[in-house]
Parts: C-alpha cells; sequence; structure tokens
C-alpha cells in the first residue's frame, strides 16, 4: 500500500507534501506530483499538510479519482526506483491520462 496523490493536485503543485516527506517519494511530473509505491513507507506526514487535499491512503482514493492510483504506479514505470526525488528532479512528464486532463485553472 501507499499514499495516491489525485485530480486536485493536477496544475497546482504545491509541493509543500515534499517538504514534509522524510524519505524523499514524491516526485515532480509536468503537471502533478506522484508518490513512488516502492520508496514510499506509509507514514502519512504528507496528507495533513497537502492544502487542496489531494493526498489518500490508496485504499481510500475516491471513487471518481480511481484512475489517479494506476497513474500513479504508471508514472514509475520507465523511471524505476531512483531512490530519492530529490537527486533526480522535476521528471519532464506525466503518465497520459494526467496529460490529457483538461486545464486547472492557473499553474503555479
Amino acid at each position: 500500500m501507499t499514499y495516491i496523490i489525485a485530480e486536485p493536485c493536477v496544475d497546482v503543485l504545491d509541493k509543500a507534501c515534499i517538504e514534509e516527506c522524510p524519505v524523499d517519494c514524491i516526485y515532480e511530473g509536468n503537471r502533478m506530483l506522484y508518490i513512488h509505491p516502492d520508496e514510499c513507507v506509509d507514514c502519512g506526514a504528507c496528507e495533513p499538510v497537502c492544502p487542496v487535499e489531494a493526498i489518500f491512503y490508496e485504499d481510500d482514493v475516491p471513487e471518481q479519482w480511481k484512475d489517479y492510483t494506476s497513474a500513479n504506479y504508471e508514472f514509475f514505470e520507465d523511471l524505476g526506483s531512483p531512490g530519492g526525488a530529490s537527486k533526480i528532479g522535476k521528471v519532464d512528464k506525466d503518465t497520459p491520462f494526467v496529460a490529457a486532463q483538461p486545464p486547472r485553472g492557473e499553474a503555479h
């Protein structure tokens, strides 16, 4: 099990969760952040600091955002497990599902 970042993060990318994560497992894509399922230790530190309430425990992702669970896993298929987001910085991609989402407000 892992935590999942869902639709409220798209085009927001607040990054408060990155600062709070003790294991550096939250990676930045072009339009949203992704939690590495193999690096996440399920501590939950990221969830309460998200200002848009986009982070859910995998079993608790709301039904309308279930596709973000597979998108979260898919983001790492080519990337593998780099062992820390800060080592590689922003990843210049999103999953096709996320890339296809309509723009949300102004990107930060």
